[in-house]
């Protein structure tokens, strides 16, 4: 691990256990993504929070517990939509701002996080209302 990691510049794994606590906090309490997580949020939390310090330079144990993060398959399950994409990445932004990352790491992981939220659309909403398929 490089010590000029965003890992290293934020304060590690506090810092990342604060931003896993304060996004779930947030989809806990959102009715539009709150029905797409599990009764049991502590899998995912810890999956979340592994998978976060590994991406940005910290010990890689979310590759040695899951292998490749394989996020869109994944996600693949769930209707992903804008809105969702929307709430999901707004909650996400919250959580960085709330956790007081500073720069240059706040804007290497508010674009990290915007595009894999972008990346985990599979459902466009067409304009007669119906949801298809991304690519159909």
């Amino acid at each position: 691990m490089s010590h000029d990691s965003i890992y290293h510049l934020i304060g590690g794994d506090a810092t990342i256990a604060q931003l896993v606590e304060r996004f779930y906090a947030r989809v806990e309490a959102d009715p539009r993504l709150r029905p797409m997580f599990p009764a049991d949020l502590a899998p995912g939390k810890h999956h979340q929070y592994l998978f976060i310090r590994q991406y940005f330079g910290g010990p890689g144990a979310y590759a040695d517990l899951r292998g490749h993060p394989r996020l869109r398959m994944r996600h693949a399950p769930f209707t992903i939509g804008q809105r969702e994409r929307d709430a999901w990445l707004g909650h996400m932004l919250a959580a960085i701002d709330d956790v007081g990352i500073a720069e240059p790491a706040r804007s290497a992981m508010r674009d990290y996080f915007a595009r894999a939220a972008t990346h985990m659309i599979n459902h466009v909403e067409r304009t007669d209302g119906e949801i298809t398929l991304e690519g159909q």
